[in-house]
């Protein structure tokens, strides 16, 4: 079974944005993800470029076969913390292997695009296979709107066909 991991760049920590990236998650593999990482609890670590945390969890998300990465739209884009962090993975080849699903919320329609044109192309440029449309949600309706049951429905099986698959190629 797929190894799954969801990202949370949210700096408050609990946020909607990690119930968002949990939802996902169970929705696309039937089950919890296997590691969580909310980036708000490795703050100011995230700065120190040699912070174990950080590396450790820099590891564990190269080492995973999919990859939830969330963000809610800050200034139209994803936010610094979750920029800080993926930094941390080499050019072209630091996400390698793994599916990557790109989750965004946010508070207007007006930003639905940031998740395909700010946060899908930093995980394509570290190596990530995004095989899906990045999937953007009302941060006041992700729970109860259709969006989310309507990705999922749309893409499980592409992910579910590619995760674990990509690494092994």
């Amino acid at each position: 079974m797929a190894r799954t991991v969801i990202v949370v760049g949210n700096p408050k920590p609990a946020s909607r944005t990690l119930d968002a990236a949990r939802l996902l998650a169970v929705g696309l593999t039937g089950r919890q993800p296997d590691l969580e990482l909310d980036l708000a609890a490795l703050g100011p670590a995230l700065l120190d470029w040699n912070a174990e945390a950080v590396k450790t969890a820099v590891a564990d998300v190269a080492a995973c076969d999919l990859a939830i990465i969330a963000s809610p739209t800050f200034k139209a884009t994803y936010t610094g913390l979750l920029k800080l962090f993926l930094d941390r993975f080499s050019g072209q080849t630091g996400m390698r292997g793994v599916v990557a699903v790109p989750l965004m919320l946010g508070a207007s329609e007006r930003h639905a695009l940031a998740v395909e044109t700010h946060l899908k192309p930093v995980l394509a440029e570290i190596g990530a296979s995004c095989p899906t449309a990045g999937l953007y949600l009302n941060d006041k309706t992700y729970a109860e709107g259709p969006e989310l049951p309507q990705f999922v429905e749309v893409w499980k099986p592409v992910v579910q066909a590619l995760a674990g698959r990509i690494r092994a190629s």
